[in-house]
């Protein structure tokens, strides 16, 4: 129970201190300047691009839920 617990945060600390990194680097991929200016990354790729930080903070809010209700279920709290 413990373990899922701790594991559980853990994978949520990790993944909080990993979104601004993704989002510099979303950030820099939409607007990645070659040498005449232009960038290609456009229309409908570049909104798919930026919700990618979305979906990674989705996907570690729902790990550590998942490991946090796993770990609590285990207990027989939940």
């Amino acid at each position: 129970m413990l373990g899922n617990l701790l594991g559980g945060f853990i994978v949520i600390i990790v993944g909080v201190n990993l979104i601004p990194t993704i989002a510099d680097q979303v950030s820099s991929a939409q607007t990645g300047q070659y040498v005449d200016g232009s960038s290609n990354v456009t229309g409908a790729s570049s909104t798919i691009l930026g919700l990618t930080p979305l979906f990674f903070a989705l996907g570690i809010m729902s790990a550590g839920v998942a490991l946090t209700v796993g770990g609590l279920r285990n207990a027989g709290v939940m």
